[in-house]
């Protein structure tokens, strides 16, 4: 059959709101509550899950109700619960009561005008009209509340505005025209919650741009932190593309909520979906907000405390730093120790501050809060077992003051000057361009040779073994490394050096030359015992003398020492002593140096 234009468009405008209903069904759990409601019938699109009888109207007195044992029955009109029928009426249960209503509104929607929905106060009922035509009646009985007569005539002009709305909501999702002017604000919405979409992406991607390449400028002359983020450039370049992310998703996700609320609003059909997401959606922030407000107290007592916390930690270190500057001693502290009663002090006010704040903060009395907090504390408990220890082996180097920094020590076969002593590692600086981070434990478990300790002004002590045979007057040997001693800028005259026989072997006799640097020294201490060693070979080949350390055993036919002569072969170079200023790339003349 052929429908007529207007038929036609009519038909057209449904199909079309269906599909934007389904499509945004998965947008709203609103939605999903809505389907809950039975199918409503395609003639007067009034819903029922079960309907109350019409009595007959009439102006007299309305035969007494009884409470039915059927459970209560609501009727639905244009996806809106306008009534619930819950008692026995006339001998009509709330089912029989749901059925003739849905008829009564049948019969009254399919009549012509806009009229509206009236209601008339009976002895003990209040009737319901549209166009003359009875709808149902209420009685008491169908409130679910005490002294239910006295509520009667306040949950009736209830209904009667729910059914008005519910009317003029049917009439209008029969309208044509208005129905395409809700279809064309659903598209322009739909276009204009596109291009936000679009360009909430097209700004992050710029902001991630920018910030990234403020970070990889130099960052000499900024702030601690910038710098620090510049170290590490590749994991915050992630965290900057992580957090931009997820900002911009939250924002595409209210920009999308807004947009399914405003288009469901726009169709009489959809419309009770939209108000109770609405509804849902200020509910949630209503709670948050309430939520916020009442831990406001509480954070104002956590965030003093954590303030009061701040000022004794600040007014600790300014007190130890004094200390570890030497302006101010105690008999219970010195410089050594005050660095890591420092540390102590400050962990020691946080953890106290932590705990006094930790009632106050929001959520802390909650099952998910306490059961968080176990579990982090059991994970510390398993796992930084070998951190508390290194922890306190480097408290334990501190405060036995075993080494400082600045300190030339020996710690197994690790020989350097210490630059750093942390709390769980120390790193050494050997000399030979390497620095070695070694745990505090391993220093702590093994001895640490201190050459620095017994010398002041910060020198360092150079001593050197060599093994000699028996044909060697000892006497030689001694004036021979006190002359290599003199020779060696890096040594001081005061105390002056001195040897000592170290052990008589079956072969050889171990002498030791022990002496102490000179503020002139090189600040490394390989640098200065490589002079030592180098006038030591050179003393030694002027005296006829063969050194065959460590394994000198017996003579050999010849004597193993370099004859006097040029002791700068071809193949060598003597050393190139330091260029004056302005001259600092010139090379100096090759001079041999004379025997003696």
């Amino acid at each position: 059959m052929k429908l007529p234009l207007c038929a036609g468009c009519g038909l057209w405008m449904r199909w079309l709101l269906a599909a934007l209903t389904l499509a945004m069904l998965p947008l709203h759990h609103a939605a999903a509550q809505s389907l809950e409601s039975p199918a409503e019938p395609a003639a007067a699109m009034a819903v029922v899950a079960a309907g109350p009888a019409a009595p007959a109207a009439s102006p007299g007195r309305i035969a007494p109700h009884v409470p039915s044992e059927e459970a209560a029955t609501a009727l639905w009109l244009q996806q809106r619960q306008v009534m619930t029928f819950r008692a026995t009426l006339l001998g009509d249960t709330p089912a029989d009561r749901a059925r003739l209503a849905q008829a009564a509104l049948d019969t009254a929607l399919a009549l012509p005008g806009d009229g509206v929905v009236t209601r008339t106060s009976l002895v003990d009922a209040v009737r319901f009209e549209l166009h003359g035509t009875t709808l149902f009646f209420m009685v008491p009985g169908d409130l679910s509340v005490l002294r239910a007569a006295s509520q009667l005539d306040a949950a009736s002009l209830n209904v009667l505005q729910k059914l008005n709305l519910a009317v003029a909501e049917y009439r209008e999702a029969r309208d044509p025209q208005r129905m395409l002017w809700a279809t064309a604000k659903a598209l322009a919405a739909t276009v204009l919650a596109a291009l936000l979409v679009r360009l909430v992406f097209v700004l992050r991607r710029r902001a991630v741009v920018r910030l990234q390449s403020g970070l990889a400028q130099p960052a000499a002359g900024g702030s601690t932190a910038r710098r620090v983020l510049s170290t590490y450039l590749a994991h915050t370049a992630s965290a900057i593309r992580m957090a931009a992310s997820a900002v911009s998703w939250a924002v595409v996700v209210v920009l999308v909520d807004a947009w399914a609320i405003y288009v469901l609003h726009q169709f009489a059909y959809t419309r009770p979906w939209s108000e109770r997401s609405t509804a849902w959606l200020l509910g949630v922030v209503k709670d948050l907000a309430l939520g916020i407000a009442s831990a406001v107290p509480g954070l104002l007592v956590a965030g003093l405390i954590f303030v009061m916390a701040r000022l004794a930690a600040r007014a600790t270190a300014a007190v130890l730093d004094r200390v570890q500057r030497g302006e101010v001693r105690y008999a219970w502290l010195d410089v050594d120790t005050a660095l890591p009663t420092r540390r102590l002090a400050t962990v020691l006010i946080w953890l106290f501050a932590l705990v006094m704040a930790y009632p106050y903060l929001p959520g802390a009395g909650s099952e998910a809060f306490k059961g968080l907090s176990v579990l982090v504390g059991l994970m510390i408990s398993l796992g930084a077992s070998s951190v508390v220890g290194q922890a306190l082996s480097g408290l334990s180097l501190m405060y036995s003051r075993s080494l400082r920094v600045g300190e030339y020590i020996k710690a197994g076969d690790t020989e350097g000057t210490v630059v750093a002593l942390g709390m769980f590692t120390t790193r050494i600086h050997t000399g030979m361009g390497e620095e070695v981070s070694v745990p505090n434990s391993v220093m702590f478990s093994q001895p640490i040779h201190n050459f620095s300790r017994l010398v002041e002004d910060g020198h360092f002590v150079l001593h050197t073994p060599v093994t000699i045979g028996y044909s060697t007057p000892w006497r030689q040997v001694h004036a021979m490394l006190l002359e290599a001693a003199a020779r060696t800028p890096s040594v001081a005259t005061q105390p002056p050096p001195y040897v000592v026989q170290t052990a008589l072997s079956d072969f050889y006799v171990e002498y030791r030359l022990c002496a102490q640097s000179t503020k002139n020294a090189p600040r490394r201490r390989v640098e200065a015992m490589n002079e030592l060693h180098a006038n030591v070979q050179d003393v030694f080949n002027e005296n006829g003398v063969q050194i065959m350390s460590p394994h000198y055993m017996a003579d050999t036919a010849e004597p193993q020492v370099v004859p006097a002569g040029p002791w700068s072969p071809p193949a060598a170079r003597p050393p190139v002593q330091p260029a004056a200023a302005g001259n600092a790339g010139a090379v100096h003349s090759a001079a041999e140096r004379p025997p003696g």
